[in-house]
């Protein structure tokens, strides 16, 4: 059983401009309202992949009536805890030479009483074969201690966690040894404290020393250089697929998503890592953050360039 956490879901709204004017008036060309957060994506990728998720977090208002909707609309399973205020809406702004900007709301405030409501909810669902996905950022309210808690529960009750956080989240989390994590370069770089960037040979030092501690899997996601992966022992790096990019939104939470279906379909290791770089690469030809097909997925996969490193 995949469990999907989204502690700040959104509405991703996606908009196409020509160029950004600053402090000018722009005219959208095309507008597109997804139900979002890191790991709602996660949900609606497996989904896609013909997988099922319970897909559980925090929601409010109009905004959070709208992705339960959107998700019981897709036949995704959901149980969230409903906070005062407004579940917050993310806009994407696209222009046609492929620069992204992004605008992020904060998102409600959570009270005690309710981060208490979802860690009885979580803890209930805990147990083996279940894998708890940890993705994305916090709203006002939450310990940034969140997500190394949660572990550290799920692993008392012999569940595993798949970790995808960035910054203290991430550095809080690393400690209680999930199971897997995918962190991307800058997020790597960040946590080694390496400013002026890190080539291949040392993101491999920094996943070979996760692994030592004691996560089974890591995969290090590299933009348009591909990923390294490190898995049941095996070290690889893939190049990146030669797709037609319309965006880089959502290749990360593709990732993931390929990952939990991996473990919850025991897919041997080339097929985990073929997974992971075809429904990432799949991720980035599709408007907004909507899930690649599984067509396009399995034709992506016969593709896929696996080096030992």
């Amino acid at each position: 059983m995949i469990v999907t956490v989204t502690m700040n879901p959104a509405i991703d709204k996606t908009v196409e401009i020509n160029t950004l004017e600053r402090g000018g008036l722009n005219r959208i060309k095309t507008a597109v309202y997804d139900a979002g957060g890191k790991g709602v994506n996660v949900s609606k990728t497996i989904k896609e992949l013909g997988g099922k998720t319970l897909a559980t977090g925090f929601l409010g208002g109009n905004a959070g009536r709208t992705i339960d909707n959107i998700l019981d609309g897709l036949g995704i399973e959901t149980d969230f805890v409903w906070v005062d205020g407004e579940t917050r809406t993310n806009t994407k702004v696209f222009e046609e030479n492929g620069m992204l900007t992004e605008l992020n709301e904060h998102g409600c405030v959570v009270p005690l009483e309710k981060i208490n409501e979802l860690m009885a909810k979580l803890e209930k669902l805990a147990g083996e074969d279940v894998l708890f996905v940890l993705s994305g950022s916090i709203p006002a309210g939450v310990s940034k201690d969140i997500y190394g808690e949660i572990t550290k529960m799920a692993h008392s009750k012999g569940a595993a966690v798949l970790l995808d956080a960035d910054g203290e989240l991430f550095r809080n989390s690393i400690g209680a040894i999930p199971d897997i994590i995918k962190p991307n370069r800058v997020e790597l770089e960040e946590y080694v404290g390496m400013d002026d960037g890190a080539d291949d040979k040392e993101l491999l030092k920094i996943a070979d020393d996760f692994v030592k501690k004691g996560i089974k899997t890591v995969a290090v996601s590299m933009g348009g250089d591909g990923a390294i992966i490190l898995h049941d022992g095996i070290r690889v790096k893939c190049p990146v697929l030669n797709v037609k990019a319309h965006s880089t939104v959502g290749a990360g939470d593709a990732m993931v998503a390929a990952l939990a279906y991996a473990w919850e379909n025991k897919l041997s290791h080339e097929e985990t890592v073929k997974m992971c770089m075809a429904v990432s690469a799949g991720a980035v030809t599709t408007i907004g953050t909507k899930p690649p097909s599984r067509e396009l997925v399995d034709e992506l996969m016969k593709q896929v360039i696996i080096e030992n490193i």
